[in-house]
């Protein structure tokens, strides 16, 4: 008799199995109900083939559709392998290359045998996509010998399979998934079959051309993008946030406000405009003015170091491919000659100001009790960005953090990060965010510093945030294996927009490596030498970011206190041009922006173009208001106006203007 396996389920209980038994037949021994539901398993931790037989003990776990993030890699990646084998019937000799899932879908990179594909193609291949998903097709993984399967690929004229195939590691097990005749060579796991899509969640997207392997000297693809979900509420809901976020792009309401453009002439950098720049520095203001209370010092540090410097921290070896690198020298001016000559010194132009924050705090002798020292700086600091990376206002190259460090000693770190967890939940709620998640990005691979430094650093994250009641699921509570930074683990708090996406912004790490490694030191109370903590933190991340999600997240109509135009006024009949320039001269002295529109227009017109222009307030004013000492305050988003005396207009605007901290 053969030797049976133990497979133990979440609830501790054991069931003895004969070899070949899978996890669907488990789980239609533990009822129907379950062998329906259930789509996969997570086998000793790695998700597999619900029909893919046990090799041994195991621990066992069965996954359904409520187990979402997993259900969702499942079928996109399904939906992935749907695509090509519609293409293929589609458009006989097409080749096959790779077709991976994305985070709120999938793609497919082709090799067309006549054409590259286009837009136009993309009903006919949704169609003969649901015809797929309609067969049924049980999805079968096979594991084939390496000589085989390139055999195969070439008899069948797939030049790119057979070219990866034969480039895989030696150990590797090659695996292919059959669904009917056609075949894949995939890893897996697939869902049991094709018809356990929904044929109405998922739609193709667009067409683009990728170069094979993600190389410009090999063959040029056609890429069909999608996005697939587990049912069509899920698709529709996704359909909405993208119409909705295409309203929203910070780019198109940036240049309506007239708030700020991008050229070539600087790439990844930004002309901000005088009403983008209002912006900025009324958010500047605020940060300042919440930093000022939480006992922050602010500094000033220069932009360009030496790069033995950054050699000493260590950026030069894990970061400089990011680093904007100067040679310390003067151009030659001669034009037989070279513009540098190469032999000189190299600088950096900094792409983060902790380093020379150190160098502050080692300046004079620090003693115990001067500790906590919080270090702040809205430092412009430069990044290397591929151009193909650079995105609006959201991926830059230049940008400015709203950056500190606290310099602290150990029994300090908990008050110090539930501070600042504290101030960081207020300014988000300021700012109009009212949800956010926290994780914890535990240490990487590639790192600095003993195990020991790490398991310290991480559980006084965890301690702090348990500190102050967020370590909890209605903050998104959960920890990330290996996405701490190369010195220290972190905290990330992620928003959550007006229209559910997620931002990663704010971040605190508590780093013992850069002290070590740059000297920072202070006299204890047993007169001798010791590191500082080093609390690398920031709130809104970088200016030009958060204004991004900012805009995208109120859709341009932000709150009165931070919008560069506060109110307009605007005249119906050119008789009320002086009393127009008397209201505004009384909103400007209340401390109101205000601007006049005193054009030979009609109101509507007016009233259309502030309204695009995401105006809060417009202060509409006629013969009948200059006489009577009034206006027609019309709201952005209202269709009703209110007549009010200008002095209870005022008031009301002055109290609405008046930031939250104040």
């Amino acid at each position: 008799m053969s030797e049976m396996f133990r497979i133990t389920l979440p609830d501790g209980s054991v069931r003895e199995v004969a070899p070949g038994t899978t996890p669907a037949d488990i789980a239609a021994a533990i009822g129907p109900g379950l062998a329906k539901a259930a789509i996969a398993a997570r086998v000793d931790g790695d998700l597999r083939d619900i029909m893919r037989p046990f090799e041994g003990d195991a621990q066992l776990a069965l996954v359904t559709s409520r187990d979402e993030a997993d259900a969702l890699e499942l079928a996109r990646h399904d939906y992935a392998h749907v695509l090509a084998e519609a293409v293929q019937n589609l458009f006989p000799g097409t080749q096959i290359t790779f077709g991976p899932s994305t985070d709120d879908g999938f793609y497919y990179d082709f090799a067309p045998k006549d054409r590259p594909f286009t837009e136009e193609d993309l009903p006919a291949i949704e169609q003969a996509m649901r015809d797929v998903i309609a067969r049924n097709e049980p999805l079968v993984r096979e594991v084939w010998q390496r000589d085989d399967l390139i055999a195969l690929w070439r008899q069948q004229g797939e030049t790119f399979k057979a070219e990866w195939a034969a480039e895989l590691p030696g150990d590797e097990e090659l695996t292919v998934y059959r669904a009917g005749t056609w075949l894949d060579m995939c890893r897996g796991p697939h869902l049991a079959s094709t018809g356990k899509l929904d044929p109405q969640a998922f739609k193709l997207t667009r067409v683009s051309g990728a170069y094979w392997r993600g190389d410009q000297a090999n063959a040029m693809l056609s890429r069909i993008y999608g996005t697939g979900w587990l049912n069509k509420k899920q698709l529709d809901q996704h359909l909405f946030r993208l119409e909705e976020a295409a309203k929203r792009d910070h780019r198109k309401i940036g240049q309506e406000m007239d708030l700020f453009h991008l050229k070539p002439e600087a790439q990844g950098s930004v002309f901000w405009h005088p009403k983008g720049f209002i912006l900025w520095r009324q958010l500047e203001a605020y940060m300042r003015r919440r930093l000022d209370a939480a006992g922050y010092d602010e500094v000033k540090t220069p932009q360009l170091m030496d790069a033995r410097q950054w050699e000493q921290s260590g950026h030069w070896g894990k970061y400089r491919e990011n680093m904007f690198v100067v040679p310390d020298e003067i151009p030659s001016t001669d034009d037989e000659a070279p513009i540098l000559s190469g032999k000189s010194d190299l600088m950096a132009l900094k792409p983060m100001n902790c380093p020379a924050h150190i160098l502050i705090f080692r300046q004079g002798i620090k003693s115990y009790r001067d500790l906590p020292i919080r270090m702040a700086e809205f430092g412009c600091c430069h990044r290397n960005e591929p151009h193909g990376a650079l995105h609006g206002i959201m991926r830059v190259r230049q940008f400015t953090q709203d950056d500190a460090h606290i310099f602290a000693r150990e029994d300090q770190l908990i008050d110090e990060i539930k501070a600042f967890c504290d101030l960081l939940d207020s300014v988000y709620r300021d700012l109009g965010f009212e949800k956010y998640a926290i994780k914890l990005a535990l240490r990487p691979d590639n790192r600095f510093g003993d195990d020991a430094m790490w398991d310290r650093a991480e559980q006084i994250l965890r301690d702090a945030v348990e500190a102050t009641g967020r370590a909890t699921e209605e903050y998104g509570w959960e920890e990330l294996p290996g996405e701490g930074a190369f010195y220290a683990p972190k905290l990330e708090f992620h928003l959550t927009d007006a229209i559910g996406r997620t931002w990663q912004v704010g971040t605190i790490q508590a780093d013992t490596v850069l002290p070590e490694r740059l000297d920072a030191s202070y006299v204890g109370e047993d007169g001798n030498r010791h590191r500082p903590v080093m609390l690398h933190r920031a709130i809104l991340g970088t200016f030009e970011r958060f204004i991004g999600i900012l805009i995208e997240h109120h859709a341009g109509r932000f709150p009165l206190w931070l919008s560069p135009v506060q109110a307009v006024v605007a005249t119906i009949v050119s008789d009320a041009d002086d009393y127009a320039k008397v209201v505004a001269e009384k909103l400007a002295a209340a401390g109101l922006r205000v601007e006049t529109d005193l054009r030979n227009e009609k109101i509507n017109y007016k009233v259309r173009e502030h309204s695009l222009a995401k105006v809060p307030n417009l202060l509409v004013v006629g013969k009948r208001e200059s006489e009577e000492g009034t206006v027609a305050l019309r709201q952005l988003g209202s269709d009703r106006q209110q007549i009010l005396s200008l002095d209870e207009a005022i008031a009301m605007l002055k109290k609405g203007a008046t930031p939250p901290d104040l």
